[in-house]
């Protein structure tokens, strides 16, 4: 190795302390044995300085060894290069667990997810054992692709190895069927999880958050703070639990939230802030979201969408446009969520030549259409009275109009009481989301409005015939920060019995005072 690759190595104090060199003809040759090769990888900080490492260690002739080979993948994947990763991986024959783990965990990392899956099925092959750091990087794989199917083959090989109660593998398991979708099963996980972590608890809430069980969310929320053998709230467990609190207009567990971050003081970041800011708007609290919005610094555009579509949800469409037109301004750049936004202010607003020119420019944001920007354009044009217009873009759209599209000119029908449209509209939507009890409701009763009560039981058979029912309204109410759920006739609730004795006794009571 020549002197000015080699010198590289002992630029910083760090690394030369390592070496114990002797000159001899203009060349610096350095020992060559796997420990001074594995301290000097902990100090490197650069590519270029791990490539020349590693051309030393091929040099030396121990790039076979595993050990060395693990700390060369883990280098190569902490710089994000896994290609390189992967050729030190495929030159060791005798690959033990630590080295398999590395590569497995580098892919379920950058991706490609895909090798992460591939690379554990030839370490299974190959006969060496996964072991308890094997299976969370895996199930991370798995739930990164949505991968259900693969993810309950490999909790298979989790029981059967007896890791299954392992609190590590145990919360992947929960992070990967609640990314798949299986609340359920990631709950009875989680339950089962023996002396559970923050990370267990952020798991399942955020596993409730993201298949839209916000209830749930906020309950376990609760019962995290009850029991003591819980750990604190995060700051992951702040920034998941904020949009549940926004969905829910829950602004008193959203104001604990806010003051608990204060407390601790954790930074508002645009994680946070964005959080913040969408909560505060969505309960209302404008004046608050909008003095949290100034006060965030380096806003990035989920930050700037929160504060756009805070007003816009409001009405607030003057507010909404000043917004983005400073967004703007400043060089962040529109997104398709953007775009959604500030047309839907417009909408609300009534401002409608404003929202087809933002929908005309997207083009020169950058931003692509799709069948959400036209929806949201529909309603624009809907809510105004422009029905046939309506009608008329949805029929020059370049791509065939989905249910929301429809359902936009269904529900602006409905307000403008125009039976004709509504028909055709109406006609799409029992194809095209024929399972929407709203659709049909929507149009029997515009029907029965118009005296065609014939026709109003024609939908309504159809209903019947495909089966189709409506959801059960129902009422909430919040006690000891636990969220209670009744519907017509509900028997389902625990304390059943109790609720109704009372009822029962508070009406002979109103009676008693009537009389």
């Amino acid at each position: 190795m020549g002197t000015s690759i080699s010198l590289i190595l002992l630029r910083s104090p760090s690394l030369r302390s390592l070496c114990t060199c002797s000159c001899s003809q203009g060349s610096i040759y350095l020992y060559k044995d796997s420990y001074y090769y594995t301290r000097l990888l902990q100090h490197c900080i650069s590519p270029q300085i791990l490539n020349t490492i590693h051309g030393q260690i091929i040099t030396s002739g121990l790039q076979k060894s595993p050990f060395l080979a693990a700390k060369l993948v883990s280098q190569y994947a902490d710089f994000c290069r896994m290609e390189d990763a992967r050729q030190v991986f495929d030159v060791v024959s005798n690959r033990d667990v630590l080295l398999w783990n590395v590569v497995v965990r580098g892919y379920a990392n950058l991706g490609p997810f895909e090798k992460a899956v591939e690379v554990y099925q030839l370490m299974r092959c190959s006969g060496v054992c996964p072991n308890r750091y094997t299976f969370p990087f895996v199930l991370k794989a798995c739930a990164a692709l949505g991968d259900g199917r693969k993810g309950q083959a490999i909790h298979g090989h989790v029981f059967r190895a007896g890791f299954e109660s392992d609190l590590f593998v145990g919360n992947a398991l929960v992070a990967l069927y609640a990314r798949c979708g299986d609340v359920v099963i990631a709950r009875k996980l989680f339950d089962g999880i023996p002396g559970r972590d923050l990370v267990s608890w952020n798991s399942m809430i955020a596993g409730y958050s993201q298949n839209n069980c916000v209830h749930q969310a906020l309950m376990l929320f609760h019962k995290m703070l009850r029991e003591r053998t819980a750990s604190m709230p995060d700051r992951v467990t702040c920034v998941t639990l904020l949009p549940v609190c926004a969905q829910l207009a829950a602004v008193q567990e959203g104001m604990w939230i806010h003051s608990y971050i204060i407390k601790m003081g954790m930074e508002v970041d645009v994680a946070l802030g964005s959080g913040l800011v969408g909560m505060y708007a969505r309960c209302g609290h404008l004046d608050v979201a909008h003095d949290i919005f100034l006060r965030i610094p380096n806003k990035n555009i989920v930050v700037w969408n929160a504060i756009i579509g805070g007003f816009g949800m409001h009405g607030l469409a003057d507010q909404a446009i000043e917004m983005f037109t400073q967004m703007v301004e400043e060089g962040v750049r529109p997104d398709d969520i953007s775009i959604l936004c500030i047309i839907s202010a417009c909408s609300h607003g009534g401002m409608v030549e404003k929202g087809l020119e933002i929908f005309e420019r997207m083009e020169d944001y950058g931003v692509e259409r799709n069948v959400g920007h036209y929806a949201c354009v529909v309603d624009l044009l809907g809510r105004a009275g422009r029905l046939h217009e309506a009608f008329t873009f949805i029929e020059s759209m370049p791509m065939d109009g989905g249910k929301d599209v429809w359902g936009a000119l269904l529900g602006a029908c409905r307000i403008h009481n125009n039976l004709e449209l509504a028909e055709q509209a109406a006609r799409r939507l029992f194809v095209l989301d024929q399972e929407n009890a709203g659709r049909y409701v929507l149009l029997a009763k515009m029907y029965e409005v118009a005296g065609r009560f014939d026709d109003a039981a024609r939908v309504r058979k159809m209903m019947k015939e495909r089966r189709v029912r409506k959801p059960l309204g129902c009422s909430e109410i919040e006690v000891d920060r636990i969220i209670h759920t009744f519907g017509v006739e509900d028997g389902s609730h625990p304390m059943t019995g109790q609720i109704y004795d009372t009822l029962d006794r508070l009406e002979m009571v109103i009676e008693d005072v009537a009389g």
